[in-house]
């Protein structure tokens, strides 16, 4: 960990959104962990969670703007192809709303920091 890194990066598990799933666990169950003091990026880095952010617009570090971008859109993809299969959980125009969802989250880390 580099202390003296003032880059704001991304997990490593961009599309993970841990501050999502904490709220529902929060919603369930009325109690959740700890978050983690530091953790993996997208960059290789291991660095304090709060020097992170999922917002693209907030990203400063290059390498991880690029991963983020690449795990969107690979996310996207898996997502439509759920989506086309049958018996999914979701319709395919569901499946394509969070696709484009992703592919603009996508877009939005490409669009420079």
């Amino acid at each position: 960990m580099d202390d003296a890194d003032p880059h704001i990066h991304v997990e490593r598990s961009v599309t993970r959104y841990d501050a999502r799933a904490r709220n529902l666990l929060a919603g369930t169950f009325g109690r959740v962990g700890d978050l983690p003091e530091t953790v993996d990026t997208g960059c290789g880095l291991r660095v304090p969670y709060a020097m992170t952010s999922s917002r693209p617009e907030s990203v400063t570090c290059l390498a991880c703007r690029e991963h983020a971008r690449a795990q969107h859109l690979r996310l996207a993809e898996q997502i439509e192809r759920l989506g086309s299969m049958p018996g999914a959980a979701l319709t395919a125009d569901q499946a394509g709303q969070v696709a484009d969802h992703h592919r603009d989250l996508a877009r939005r880390f490409s669009d420079g920091g």
